[in-house]
């Protein structure tokens, strides 16, 4: 199963920005989805942003659209959820995760993804 590792965490003011990075044991984004997901502690996943492989596209929550960007390169190379215009709601912290299934589309869904990283921390103050 591939390891995940997210950085880029922190604090920030509203109206600012943070990039988040998920780098991967291996090659992986190149045929697998990923996506981002946040939790606030004793409430459910959410889905925030995800990507297909085949035909690349992108897929993102009403919540962070036109704010937050997810990209990859379909290297080794982290995947990367640039976070502009933040919010305090934006509070929460963030896993990264890779699908289960090659060549998946359209896959928001967390049971679809069967990696997870141990999420980074995420603080907006207003």
């Amino acid at each position: 199963q591939v390891q995940l590792v997210e950085s880029g965490g922190g604090l920030a003011q509203a109206g600012g920005s943070l990039r988040l990075s998920c780098a991967a044991s291996e090659r992986t984004f190149s045929q697998y989805a990923v996506g981002w997901f946040r939790r606030t502690p004793g409430k459910e996943l959410e889905f925030v942003a995800a990507t297909s492989t085949s035909p690349f596209s992108t897929y993102y929550a009403d919540s962070v659209k036109g704010r937050f960007t997810i990209s990859t390169d379909n290297s080794k190379n982290p995947a990367y959820l640039q976070m502009n215009s933040l919010k305090p709601e934006d509070t929460d912290v963030y896993h990264c995760a890779v699908d289960s299934t090659p060549l998946r589309t359209g896959a928001t869904d967390p049971a679809y993804f069967g990696s997870w990283g141990q999420g980074t921390q995420v603080t907006v103050s207003s």
